[in-house]
C-alpha cells in the first residue's frame, strides 16, 4: 500500500491533492476558444491506429464525426473501415459488417472477461467520457500519455521499497504511478498524417487529448457561444 507521502509524490495529485500536470495550450480554451477541426481529425487518427485496439467510444456514433469536417460521404467511408456486430439477414447468425453512420463505436472485446483476459487483468476504460471524468481531463490525458518512463532517482531515494511490479508500467502522471497500460505512443511517426503534420510523440498525445476532449464535449463550443447571449440578458434585466 502506497503512503499518502508517496502518492503525494506523484504529480497527478500533488502534494496538496489539486495535482500539477503538463499544460498545453488548445484552441478550445477559454471563454472565445473554439475546436480545431485539423487537430480533431489528427486525434480521430491517432484512436483508430493507436488506441481503438484496447478501448471503445461506446457513446459516440460514427455520424458525429460531421463535427470533425467530414461531409456525408466522408463520414459513410469513414463508418465502413469499421466492422460491427450484425446479424446475418438469412440465417440470423451474428456477425461482423461494415459500419454504417448510425452505428456506433464498437469494443474491441466481445465482453469484459475477454478484454481483462487481454490486459494483464485490467479492463481498459471507454474513452467516450475520460476527459470529464478526470480532473482538468484534456491535460491529464495529454500528461498521462508522454509521462511514461523509468522510475526517477530522487524517488527511489526517498522510497527506496518503491518499485513496478512486472506487467505495470511507470508513469509520473498516474495517481499510484504505476498503471497496467503499456505506453501507447511510443515513437515520432507511429501515425502518418494526411495534412502532413510532423506526428511526433507530443504532437500525437496532444491531438488524441483534443480529440477525447470533444468526444466528451461535442457541444462545448454551442455552449460558449450560447453563454454570452444568455450573460448580456442577465445583465440587461
Amino acid at each position: 500500500v502506497l503512503t499518502a507521502a508517496l502518492l503525494a509524490a506523484s504529480p497527478a495529485l500533488g502534494a496538496g491533492g489539486e495535482g500539477h500536470l503538463e499544460n498545453h495550450e488548445f484552441s478550445f480554451d477559454g471563454m472565445f476558444g473554439a475546436y480545431d477541426q485539423g487537430e480533431l481529425q489528427r486525434g480521430y487518427k491517432v484512436y483508430k491506429e493507436v488506441c481503438a485496439a484496447c478501448h471503445s467510444l461506446k457513446y459516440v456514433a460514427f455520424r458525429d464525426l460531421a463535427d470533425l469536417g467530414y461531409d456525408e460521404a466522408q463520414v459513410k467511408a469513414l463508418a465502413a473501415e469499421w466492422q460491427v456486430p450484425g446479424i446475418d439477414p438469412n440465417t440470423g447468425e451474428a456477425n461482423l459488417r461494415p459500419g454504417l453512420p448510425t452505428d456506433y463505436f464498437p469494443s474491441p472485446y466481445p465482453n469484459n472477461v475477454a478484454a481483462a483476459a487481454a490486459n494483464n487483468n485490467a479492463i481498459p476504460p471507454d474513452l467516450s467520457l475520460m476527459a470529464k471524468a478526470r480532473g482538468d481531463g484534456t491535460n491529464y490525458i495529454y500528461s498521462l500519455l508522454t509521462g511514461y518512463g523509468p522510475i526517477p532517482a530522487e524517488l527511489k531515494a526517498d522510497f527506496p521499497d518503491f518499485d513496478t511490479p512486472t506487467g505495470l508500467y511507470f508513469n509520473q502522471y498516474f495517481p499510484n504511478l504505476n498503471l497496467a497500460m503499456a505506453p501507447p505512443i511510443t515513437s515520432d511517426g507511429q501515425v502518418t498524417y494526411a495534412d502532413g503534420t510532423e506526428a511526433t510523440v507530443d504532437q500525437m498525445s496532444k491531438d488524441v487529448a483534443a480529440f477525447m476532449t470533444w468526444t466528451a464535449e461535442p457541444t462545448l463550443v454551442k455552449r460558449k457561444q450560447t453563454g454570452w447571449p444568455v450573460l448580456g440578458f442577465l445583465l440587461f434585466a
